[in-house]
C-alpha cells in the first residue's frame, strides 16, 4: 500500500487535516490509519464517563469520514517505522477471541504526519497505573462508567436492606479534565437516583473530592478563574484539597505526603500527560517528555518528510514558550500542515512563514448548564473573564466548530437538532 500522505491518529488534529486534504486530493492522495474504528472529541469524554453522553450516538465512524471526505482509512496501530525508506508498519488487527480479522500491513508514503496525541504521566506514584483509570480513550471512560453504575446498585442496595452505604469517588488532577469531570459526575449522580436508585441522595451518599498539587486548580488558566471555578465545585459539594502530593495509591485509598488518607471506591487519574512510549521507539528526535521535536514548519527535526502535530509533538510559539496540549493548538497546527501540503501538492513555494501558536483563551465546563473561562483580546496579555450561559455556550460551539470541519455545516446543523431531539425521548443519563 502507498499514499502520498499518511497522517498517523485520528484524533482533533489529525482527523482534520485528513478530512480537508481528502476533499481536495481525493482518496489516492491521503491515508489516516487509527487504531480505532470510530472518533470522538477527546474533551468529551468526562461525559461519557459520567453517563451523560452515550459513546454509541457520539462516536463518527473513519470509514464513513474517509467515504464522505475523499480519504482512505487503515485500521490498526502503528508498529514500527523505517524512516530511510519511507516506510511504516501497520500491526494485525484481532478480536477479543484472538482471531485475525486483519493481517500487519506495510504502507509506503511521500510524506508522514504523526499526529497519535498522548496518554497518562504517572510520575512515579506506586500503584497509579493499576489503581486509577485514565480519560485518554472511550474505553476508559466506558469502564469508568459501568464501574459507577455498579457502585451505585450496591449503595442503593445496601440502603435498601438498612445498611449504612456511600460511594467515594477521588479525581486526582485538577486541571480542565480534573474540574469537568468532578462538575459532571456531581449533576449525574443526582439523575442516577431519580432513575431506580430511590434510596440514594447524590450529595449526603455520593462524594466526590478533587486532588490538586498546585496552589490552586486551573493553574495554567488567570485566577480569576480558577476561583470562579473553585466556588461552582463548592456550591455542588465538591471537596477540593489544593497543594496536594499524592504519593501512593492502594485499592480503595489514596495517600498524600502529609498523610492524609482519603477513601477512594473510584479514583481517576488527571494528573498530567505526556506522549505514548511508542514515539521514542521510532528512532526519531524526543525532548525528555517523549514528544517529538519539530522545527517552526512542523518538520521532526533531522528529517525532511515526517511531521508531527498535536499532543504529540513538541513545540514553541513565538515567545519560545511550549505550546500547550490543547485542542485549539491541534487546530492551528492542523491548517498550517494543510496549507503546506496543498502548496506542495500544486508545485508551489512553501508558506514564507513558519507555525505561531495563537492563543484564543480557554473554557471549561462546570456542568451542563454553566462553564468558564477566558477569551483572549486582540492586545497581548489582555483577557475577557467569561461564565455562565454564554460561556457555556461558547463551549457547545468548539465542539460543532469541529463536527463542521469534518462533517460540514448542512450535516453538523441535522446531527445537532437530531441529538437534540433524541434526548428529549430517551434517559439523561446511559443506564447500560
Amino acid at each position: 500500500m502507498r499514499s502520498e500522505i499518511v497522517v498517523v491518529g485520528g484524533g482533533a488534529g489529525g482527523l482534520e487535516l485528513a478530512c480537508k486534504l481528502g476533499r481536495k486530493l481525493g482518496p489516492s492522495k491521503v491515508m489516516l490509519i487509527d487504531s480505532r474504528l470510530y472518533h470522538i472529541w477527546k474533551p468529551s469524554l468526562h461525559e461519557v464517563a459520567a453517563g451523560t453522553l452515550d459513546i454509541h450516538q457520539e462516536g463518527l465512524s473513519y470509514q464513513m469520514l474517509a467515504h464522505d471526505n475523499g480519504f482512505t482509512f487503515v485500521y490498526g496501530a502503528l508498529e514500527g517505522l523505517d524512516a530511510d525508506r519511507r516506510r511504516l508498519r501497520v500491526g494485525a488487527v484481532d478480536t477479543a477471541g484472538g482471531e485475525e480479522v486483519l493481517p500487519a500491513r506495510s504502507i509506503d508514503y511521500a510524506s508522514l504526519v504523526l499526529a497519535i496525541g498522548s496518554t497518562s504521566n504517572y510520575f512515579g506514584v506506586p500503584g497509579a497505573p493499576e489503581h486509577t483509570i485514565s480519560l485518554n480513550a472511550t474505553e476508559d471512560a466506558e469502564r469508568f462508567r459501568l464501574r459507577l453504575l455498579r457502585l451505585l446498585a450496591m449503595a442503593d442496595q445496601d440502603k435498601s436492606d438498612g445498611k449504612p452505604a456511600a460511594i467515594d469517588i477521588v479525581i486526582i488532577g485538577g486541571g480542565a479534565t480534573g474540574v469537568e469531570l468532578a462538575a459532571e459526575l456531581r449533576e449525574a449522580s443526582g439523575v442516577y437516583a431519580s432513575y431506580g436508585f430511590d434510596h440514594l441522595e447524590a450529595l449526603r451518599d455520593v462524594h466526590i473530592t478533587l486532588l490538586e498539587g498546585a496552589p490552586r486548580i486551573l493553574a495554567p488558566l488567570p485566577e480569576r478563574v480558577s476561583q470562579a471555578a473553585l466556588a461552582l465545585l463548592k456550591e455542588r459539594a465538591i471537596r477540593v484539597v489544593t497543594e496536594c502530593k499524592v504519593t501512593s495509591i492502594e485499592p480503595g485509598r489514596v495517600q498524600d505526603a502529609a498523610g492524609n488518607a482519603y477513601r477512594a471506591d473510584l479514583c481517576v487519574w488527571a494528573a498530567g500527560i505526556r506522549a505514548p512510549q511508542l514515539l521514542s521507539d521510532l528512532g526519531l528526535a524526543t525532548n525528555r517528555g517523549g514528544q517529538l521535536e519539530v522545527d517552526e514548519r512542523l518538520r521532526v527535526k533531522g528529517s525532511e518528510h515526517i511531521y508531527a502535530l498535536g499532543d504529540c509533538a513538541a513545540c514553541v510559539d513565538r515567545n519560545g514558550k511550549p505550546v500547550p496540549p490543547r485542542a485549539q493548538a491541534a487546530h492551528q497546527q492542523a491548517d498550517y500542515l494543510r496549507r503546506s501540503f496543498l502548496l506542495q501538492a500544486a508545485g508551489k513555494p512553501e508558506q514564507r512563514q513558519g507555525y505561531a501558536y495563537t492563543d484564543y483563551g480557554s473554557l471549561v465546563s462546570v456542568g451542563s448548564t454553566t462553564s468558564v473561562g477566558s477569551l483572549m483580546g486582540a492586545l497581548r496579555g489582555f483577557n475577557w473573564f467569561v461564565e455562565g450561559f454564554l460561556a457555556r455556550m461558547m463551549y457547545v460551539s468548539l465542539h460543532l466548530m469541529h463536527h463542521r470541519a469534518v462533517l460540514g455545516t448542512m450535516r453538523t446543523g441535522l446531527l445537532a437538532l437530531a441529538r437534540f431531539l433524541i434526548r428529549r425521548t430517551t434517559p439523561l443519563v446511559k443506564l447500560h
